[in-house]
C-alpha cells in the first residue's frame, strides 16, 4: 500500500500534478471537443512532462531521479548548461575545498565505467605547502594484471584470509539502507574483495548474497550481546562461526568518533532493526564508549584471543583511531607479557567520516590516519612484532593515490566507506542522521531505499573496486614496483615550506627493528614507553573499574 501512495508524496508533488494537469486537459478535450485547438499543445506539453516524470520513477540507473522525479532532472540540466556546476552545487563540501569535488567526480566515472581522465595539468598548485607527491622510476615495470592480494593470519590463527589490498570499510546496517547494503555486499562478491559490515550487527542484508564479510564487534555488542548488553560467548561463537564471515574485528574507536561511541538516531531504529540489534524501537542507540568486556590491555589481548578460538581460529584484531600514545604501546607491552598478538590492525584516521557525531569530535579529536598509521608501524617494528601483524588503514581514502601513500606508510592494506558509499549513489546531501536522504543510500525508509537497484549499483561497486585498482597497478608500475607493499616512506615527498621539501621517512621518522626493548630516544616513543603497563590504560597507575 505505501508504494500506491508514492506519487503523492511531496517529492513527487511535481509529476503529481503533471498527471493530474493531463488527465484535466484530456478530459476537457473528450467533453469540450470545440476546444481541442487551444488544449492540443498544452495537453502535448503536460503528457511528455508526465511520461518523463514516470520514466523517471521507474528507471534503474539515477537514485535521485527515482525518489525525486522531474524535479531532479535541474541537476542534469546544469550540468550539461555548465559541466562545473555539478562540481561546485552538487559535489563540492561546504568549504567549497577541491578535496572531495575531484575524488567524487573520479568515483562516479570508475563506477559507471566512463573515462576518468582528465584534460591540461594538475588541479593543484604544487607549489602550496603541503602538496605531495610519488616518485616514479626511469625504468618502469610491466603493469601486473592480477588484483593484489594479502594473507591476513598470524602463528595462533588456523584460517588464515588472502584479502584484496583495497576493502569496503565499516558501515553498518541502519546506516546504511537495506538496498545500500545488499549492493554493497554483492559487489564485494562480483570483485572478490571484502565488506566490513560495522559495529551494528549482522543482518540478513549482509548474508543474502554471499559476499565476505568483516564483522566488526564495537562496545554494544550487536549480533552478540545479552539482554543487558554484555557479551555473549555463545551467540558471538554461532555468527562468528558462518563461513561467509572470514575475519573478526574488535573496535576500540573510529576516527571521525574516538572515544564517544556510536550513534544510531532515533529516527533511524525501526522495529527491523531494533529486532536486529537487541535494542529499543524509537530510541537512540547508543554504543558506550568503552567496553564492558575488558579493562586493561592484557584483558583486551585476552578478549581477542577468545574471539579468535570463537570464530573458530578466523584472523581476529582490532580498530582504533590513536589517541594517547602510551596507551596502545601499553597495548604492545601487553602483547609482549601474554605472548598473545592480533592477526591485523586497522588504524582509523580522524578524518573519517560518520553518520552522526558532534563537530568538534569530527574536527579536533584523534590522530589523523598518516600520523597514526605511522606511528602503528613503527612501534610494532620497535617491538618486533611486525612480521605477525598485519596494518590496514582506513580514513578517507579513495584514490589509489591515497591507497599508495598509505602503503609507503605501513599499510598492509585500505578500507574506503566513503568511495563505496559514491559508487552506491551518494551525493553527500549531509543528511545521514535525519533518516531523509535523497538517494536512499543512508535512509531506512523504504520509499526512499527503493531508489537504490542493486544489481546496478553492486555493478558499480565492483566496477570502481576494479578501476581503483587498475590504476593503483600503474602507479606502482610507474614506482618500478610490483606490489603495493614495497613502497617505502621514501617514495613520498612532501612541500614543507615555500623552499623546503622532504621525504616522509624524514617526516616520519621510524624505529629500527626492537628499538623499544634496547632503549630508544625517539622523542615521539622514549616518554610514552616509559609511561606504557601492560596492566592499565592509565600511565602509572593500576586498572581502572569500569563504568556502570
Amino acid at each position: 500500500m505505501r508504494y500506491l501512495l508514492l506519487p503523492f508524496a511531496l517529492r513527487y508533488i511535481v509529476v503529481t500534478l503533471s498527471l493530474v494537469a493531463t488527465g484535466a486537459l484530456g478530459a476537457a478535450a473528450w467533453y469540450f471537443q470545440d476546444w481541442i485547438p487551444w488544449i492540443a499543445a498544452p495537453l502535448a506539453i503536460f503528457a511528455i512532462v508526465s511520461l518523463m516524470g514516470l520514466w523517471d520513477l521507474f528507471q534503474t540507473r539515477h537514485s535521485i531521479l527515482r525518489n525525486y522525479p522531474l524535479t531532479a532532472r535541474l541537476r542534469f540540466l546544469l550540468e550539461k548548461v555548465r559541466p562545473e556546476m555539478r562540481q561546485y552545487f552538487f559535489e563540492t563540501d561546504k568549504d567549497g575545498t577541491p578535496f572531495s569535488r575531484d575524488k567524487r567526480a573520479v568515483v562516479y566515472q570508475r563506477a559507471k565505467g566512463e573515462l576518468d581522465k582528465r584534460p591540461f595539468g594538475t588541479q593543484y598548485d604544487v607549489y602550496q605547502t603541503q602538496f605531495e607527491w610519488m616518485h616514479h622510476s626511469m625504468a618502469p615495470r610491466p603493469i601486473q594484471k592480477e588484483q593484489f592480494r594479502i594473507s591476513i593470519g598470524g602463528p595462533d590463527c588456523t584460517k588464515p584470509y588472502s584479502a584484496s589490498v583495497f576493502n569496503i570499510s565499516a558501515m553498518s546496517y541502519g546506516s546504511l539502507s537495506a538496498n545500500a547494503v545488499r549492493s554493497l555486499n554483492r559487489g564485494a562478491k562480483l570483485g572478490g574483495f571484502a565488506h566490513d559490515m560495522g559495529e551494528g550487527g549482522f543482518s540478513p542484508y549482509h548474508e543474502e548474497n554471499g559476499g565476505d564479510i568483516i564483522w566488526e564487534l564495537g562496545s554494544g555488542y550487536f549480533s552478540a550481546r545479552n539482554k543487558d548488553g554484555t557479551f555473549s560467548p555463545d551467540k558471538f561463537a554461532e555468527v562468528a562461526s558462518k563461513p561467509q564471515i572470514k575475519m573478526v574485528e574488535l573496535k576500540i574507536s573510529q576516527g571521525a568518533k574516538p572515544g564517544h561511541g556510536g550513534v544510531l538516531p532515533a529516527a533511524k531504529v525501526t522495529q527491523e532493526i531494533a529486532r536486529i540489534r537487541g535494542v529499543e524501537i524509537g530510541q537512540d542507540c547508543i554504543s558506550p564508549s568503552w567496553h564492558t568486556a575488558f579493562n586493561s590491555p592484557i584483558g583486551m589481548m585476552h578478549f581477542i584471543a577468545q574471539m579468535r578460538t570463537l570464530s573458530g581460529g578466523k584472523p581476529a584484531g582490532f580498530k582504533l583511531c590513536i589517541g594517547h600514545p602510551w596507551e596502545f604501546l601499553a597495548i604492545v607491552k601487553a602483547m609482549l607479557e601474554t605472548g598473545i598478538t592480533p592477526d591485523f590492525i586497522v588504524v582509523d584516521g580522524k578524518e573519517g567520516g560518520t553518520g552522526a557525531a558532534p563537530l568538534e569530535f569530527m574536527d579536533h579529536l584523534g590522530m589523523p590516519l598518516r600520523d597514526g598509521l605511522a606511528f602503528v608501524h613503527s612501534a610494532l617494528v620497535g617491538a618486533g612484532l611486525r612480521d605477525r601483524i598485519r596494518i590496514g588503514a582506513s580514513g578517507k581514502i579513495v584514490t589509489a593515490f591515497d591507497m599508495a601513500r598509505a602503503f609507503s606508510l605501513g599499510a598492509d592494506w585500505c578500507n574506503s566507506a566513503r568511495g563505496f558509499m559514491f559508487a552506491v549513489g551518494c551525493i553527500q546531501a549531509q543528511t545521514c542522521h535525519t533518516g531523509k536522504c535523497p538517494t536512499g543510500v543512508t535512509s531506512p525508509d523504504p520509499a526512499r531505499s527503493r531508489a537504490i537497484v542493486v544489481s546496478d549499483k553492486a555493478q558499480r561497486v565492483a566496477n570502481f573496486h576494479r578501476e581503483t585498482l587498475h590504476t593503483l597497478s600503474e602507479l606502482i608500475a610507474a614506482a618500478g614496483l610490483d606490489h603495493p607493499t614495497q613502497l617505502s616512506p621514501h617514495h613520498f615527498m612532501q612541500r614543507v615550506a615555500a623552499d623546503r621539501v622532504a621525504s616522509f621517512a624524514e617526516i616520519y621518522r621510524p624505529l629500527k627493528p626492537g628499538e623499544l626493548l634496547a632503549g630508544t630516544d625517539h622523542p615521539q616513543f622514549r616518554d610514552a614507553w616509559a609511561l606504557a603497563r601492560a596492566d592499565s590504560f592509565m600511565p602509572g597507575m593500576t586498572p581502572q573499574p569500569v563504568p556502570d
